[in-house]
């Protein structure tokens, strides 16, 4: 008599389908990289309603920004060690339960707390998603394929985040803006806990905790005090006392980077000519590019009186550019290589910049908005696909993931204190008048400086960045396969 076969244990259940894996990876995803720009249309509103300061309002942006990048590598880390889904779970949560209490918010401080929570969020679930999606593929053609879709939802959720956000504030309020991640991240939530795998790497290193909470006070508290030099100058010991200790917290860091066994960033890399230099040029071309969606949105609203949807209409071309230069950007690599495309792109967006800087107080919107627009978000697809890829060229198999994150690290860093700075000129311009005509001269000092460092930031590339030519993938994610944020990033990070 042939045995009946036993029942599977109730424990033991069959795998989910790959594209329910990826399709979870992706949705958080999507609410990461659109919360980088979807607040940008709700700035006018968030100052409105809970009377903060125009220097101050440059924090909704920037304490999300800050707290992302400096705990991005420590939540890969994490991931790592503990389990990508338990990371994912973790970090999607936070992200949720911070966006209620940002949308709930009464006072500008909560408001900021909620954002600098969402960031951390984000920092421990981006991560991630990609390994995730990577885990859930098998290698060749279907992997390139499902990291593909990741990096055009990335970009779609930046593209996007301008006319959402501009959607909701109008027909609801800038509260929505947050609040509108909330039944999604449940939902997301729920799919996760059901149908995802744990996995993890088992390295069996340590976190390096402290580096993380190092490098990310030190540069909140650097931003801090460049952002007092508006009402109180270079100085007064209100501003020099925050630029002193963030000063001394970088160092701190350094030092622990320097002793700690498991480096959450291993120095010896910047030894590398390649790794050092596009780490440099990353974060000076981030300190100009980051600000501009932040500028080109309250001058739309201040000065030309859009609505938060218009404004977040006026600014698609711009979302659809930056996909555009990362596109044509792995193409002009073979030809002219990596050095030379990142130099233009910085020419370009330069050009941009310069252009914007010529903005009146009765502009119109093709030569006010969308062609100096479309030129500046051009040129950062072209800089930041070559130099990521310029970083990665001369990694290991097991450091690919460390240099790409650093890469987006620099940026997203070298964007929150560019923003700072470009902020504090802007606002010392103004001079505290609200009219529309003093308002486009702060606007425009600051497109103007950024304009000078991009400038800047080419020449460097020029200089240092090496010579050789690094072979793009054909899915063109070598550029954005560390780029949590989206970029953040090649495609939105600039936000």
């Amino acid at each position: 008599m042939t045995p009946m076969p036993e029942a599977a244990p109730a424990s033991r259940r069959a795998p989910s389908p790959a594209w329910l894996v990826v399709a979870l990876a992706c949705a958080g995803q999507f609410l990461v990289v659109l919360d980088v720009s979807v607040v940008n249309v709700a700035l006018p509103s968030i100052r409105a309603e809970l009377g903060m300061s125009a220097p101050g309002l440059q924090w909704v942006v920037n304490a999300y920004a800050i707290a992302f990048a400096g705990f991005m590598l420590l939540g890969g880390r994490a991931g790592d060690l503990y389990g990508r889904k338990r990371m994912f779970l973790i970090g999607l949560g936070l992200f949720t339960l911070a966006s209620l209490a940002g949308g709930l918010a009464q006072d500008d401080w909560q408001l900021l707390l909620a954002r600098a929570a969402q960031g951390l969020g984000g920092a421990v679930l981006a991560p991630a998603t990609l390994t995730i999606v990577t885990d859930a593929v098998p290698e060749g053609a279907a992997r390139a394929r499902a990291i593909a879709t990741w990096t055009a939802v990335g970009a779609g959720g930046g593209a996007a985040g301008g006319l959402v956000g501009g959607v909701l504030v109008d027909l609801l309020s800038w509260r929505w803006v947050l609040l509108i991640n909330v039944p999604v991240g449940a939902v997301v939530l729920a799919g996760a806990l059901a149908r995802l795998r744990e996995g993890r790497a088992g390295t069996g290193r340590r976190l390096d905790l402290p580096g993380a909470l190092l490098v990310t006070a030190g540069l909140a508290t650097l931003a801090y005090g460049i952002s007092r030099t508006e009402t109180d100058g270079w100085t007064a010991s209100a501003t020099l006392v925050p630029l002193a200790a963030g000063l001394a917290l970088v160092a701190l860091f350094l030092a622990v980077e320097a002793r700690t066994p498991d480096p959450l960033m291993p120095l010896g890399l910047l030894r590398r000519r390649a790794v050092s230099s596009a780490n440099v040029a990353m974060f000076v071309c981030g300190a100009s590019m980051f600000a501009m969606w932040f500028f080109m949105t309250l001058y739309a609203q201040n000065v030309l009186g859009y609505s938060p949807l218009e404004a977040g209409l006026a600014l698609v071309p711009s979302s659809l550019a930056v996909v555009l230069g990362s596109k044509l950007a792995p193409r002009l690599m073979r030809a002219a290589g990596a050095r030379t495309v990142a130099a233009l792109g910085a020419l370009v967006a330069a050009a941009g910049f310069g252009w914007q800087s010529t903005m009146s107080a009765d502009g119109d919107y093709v030569t006010g908005i969308m062609v100096p627009g479309v030129l500046m978000m051009v040129g950062a697809g072209l800089t930041a696909t070559p130099l990521a890829a310029l970083a990665t060229s001369d990694a290991a198999p097991g450091e690919a993931g460390l240099v790409s994150a650093l890469v987006n690290t620099s940026r997203t860093m070298g964007g929150s204190l560019g923003l700072a700075v470009l902020s504090t000129l802007a606002a010392e311009r103004t001079a505290g008048r609200g009219t529309p005509e003093a308002l486009t001269e702060g606007y425009a000092l600051a497109f103007r400086t950024g304009a000078g460092v991009l400038l800047a930031g080419a020449a460097l590339m020029l200089v240092w960045l090496p010579r050789r030519t690094a072979r793009p993938t054909d899915s063109g994610t070598s550029a954005t396969a560390g780029d949590p944020a989206g970029a953040t990033d090649s495609r939105t990070s600039v936000r």
